[in-house]
């Protein structure tokens, strides 16, 4: 594990970095955290990837309002924190932090040039934001929140993007989900996955909702698909 300090022009933040463990040029992947920072949640994300061959990169983008903040989902006042920095969140700026990463990822040594985004939940909405705006070569979203709210971008994306959708989501229920696939439907470079019966966070690891079937599943898919397009 190693840190990457990003530059942008209002300051500097943090990136977790976990190393591809195997030879050779390995592509990159950006990791975009939840709600709860870059905690040990998506450390683990980004060391599960680095083992499949990914270099994994997880920018701290709550720096603005608290550098290094990592909370805890099972902690009831972390939930009331994180929520309140959620509602006040720039999600301009957070697109313009990811474009960051993904351009000083693509010079770290050891990697091959090419760079994935993938998020969940905030970091799915955040993916599905820089996928429209060509930030990244790939693009996976977990569960994207609010993402039927931004439809209206969506004519702009033009590289290959996954989307993992949870059934039974009860942050985004069926007719946001209805509007997310008519809005994506005629687009060749999105795939949509529905996992029916499944909770919001479902591959979150350690989480309340947590389904190990088609976490697996789904990770398998987002492997295969990074795998396709950044070799």
């Amino acid at each position: 594990m190693t840190t990457l300090t990003v530059s942008v022009p209002d300051g500097t933040f943090a990136a977790y970095v976990a190393q591809a463990r195997t030879a050779g040029p390995a592509p990159a992947v950006v990791v975009i955290q939840e709600i709860f920072g870059v905690n040990a949640g998506m450390r683990q994300v980004c060391d599960e990837l680095a083992a499949q061959g990914f270099t994994a990169i997880s920018p701290d983008l709550f720096w603005r309002t608290e550098p290094g903040l990592q909370m805890d989902d099972h902690n009831p006042d972390h939930w009331t924190r994180a929520l309140a920095i959620y509602q006040a969140y720039d999600l301009d700026r957070g697109v313009a932090d990811i474009a960051a990463t993904v351009a000083a990822a693509r010079t770290l040594p050891g990697t091959n040039g090419r760079v994935g985004v993938m998020g969940f939940c905030l970091g799915g909405l955040l993916t599905y934001l820089s996928a429209a705006q060509g930030a990244g070569d790939a693009f996976v979203a977990y569960y994207g929140g609010n993402t039927d709210k931004h439809l209206g971008r969506a004519a702009g994306i033009a590289r290959p993007m996954l989307m993992h959708l949870a059934g039974a989501d009860e942050f985004i229920p069926a007719d946001a989900q209805a509007a997310i696939r008519a809005a994506l439907a005629g687009n060749p470079h999105v795939v949509i996955h529905g996992y029916p019966g499944r909770n919001h966070a479902f591959a979150r690891p350690g989480g309340d909702h947590y389904d190990a079937a088609d976490a697996a599943t789904a990770n398998r898919r987002t492997a295969e698909f990074f795998m396709t397009r950044l070799r």
